[in-house]
């Protein structure tokens, strides 16, 4: 059934009068007579009694001019909705990040807010691991990562770059130093995240290259945890920089570098290559290009 045909049977029934109706269509009466009597034969019902001098509309009639208007106002609302997330005033975004990686997009939805204050803002916390497949599956329109996906169709954008830090307590014996060897760190307890990641890979991969032994012997869901436990010098760990910068800055965490791991941490919005994206992703992502 085609929309158009419920248009011009509801303009009858409020006209009551094919003549009416088809100058408020700009159709000839004919043409107006044709499309209510192939909406008819569709339907298998007689939806206008045409025995006497006024029309009147069937039981059947009313019904379907009832739903007639409300597919109307459902089309009205439609219209109306589009054109909200057209002119940015309306929709929501939504981006797939981490712990760690949402701390790199504050700044940007800031921005983002500044500009666009009737957009909703949700960042899902999603795998890092799993957001390019989310991204594919079309259950996020953007994600946030912290390595190159390698994979056509996900497009990629690096929009900033971090390093990992080698952190430990004021009170630790390497708080003083400036640098510290990689075969100096074999005695050490480390706090890691529980979650793999390329760069616990990568630390992992460097203390074997160099036959240094890495005692991770505890493992928090949470870089805030690690951080705590930091503090409190129970152990040492490598967190991303951003992470930690107020407390190196409040001197409750040193960082210290480790020559054989000074190691680059490129954050990259990440979005699918071949879907049409929402008005509110795309003046996301036109945001982030101009800074």
């Amino acid at each position: 059934m085609e929309f158009h045909a419920l248009q011009v049977f509801l303009t009858v029934a409020n006209e009551k009068s094919f003549s009416r109706a088809g100058e408020k269509l700009l159709r000839t009466q004919p043409a107006v007579s044709l499309a209510i009597q192939r909406l008819e034969n569709e339907l298998g019902e007689r939806l206008i009694d045409r025995s006497g001098k006024e029309l009147v509309l069937t039981d059947a009639g009313r019904a379907v001019a009832d739903y007639a208007r409300r597919f109307e106002n459902l089309r009205s609302e439609m219209e109306n909705a589009l054109k909200e997330l057209h002119d940015k005033s309306a929709g929501t975004l939504l981006i797939g990040a981490n712990e760690s990686t949402t701390l790199y997009l504050l700044r940007d939805i800031q921005k983002f807010r500044e500009m666009y204050p009737k957009l909703k803002v949700r960042v899902q916390r999603s795998l890092s691991s799993k957001i390019p497949s989310e991204l594919i599956d079309g259950n996020l329109e953007l994600g946030v990562i912290s390595y190159d996906p390698g994979d056509g169709r996900i497009e990629s954008r690096i929009i900033y770059t971090d390093a990992l830090a080698f952190v430990v307590s004021p009170y630790h014996r390497f708080a003083r130093r400036e640098s510290v060897s990689i075969t100096e760190l074999g005695a050490e307890t480390f706090i890691a995240h529980n979650v793999m990641s390329p760069y616990r890979e990568l630390v992992v991969r460097e203390f074997q290259h160099y036959r240094v032994p890495l005692q991770i012997i505890v493992e928090m869901p949470t870089i805030e945890t690690i951080r705590k436990l930091v503090q409190a010098n129970q152990g040492v760990a490598f967190l991303p920089r951003m992470c930690v910068e107020p407390e190196l800055e409040q001197g409750t965490l040193r960082a210290v570098r480790v020559p054989e791991l000074s190691v680059e941490r490129k954050i990259r919005l990440v979005y699918p290559a071949r879907r049409v994206l929402s008005h509110a992703a795309r003046a996301f992502l036109d945001l982030v290009a101009a800074e």
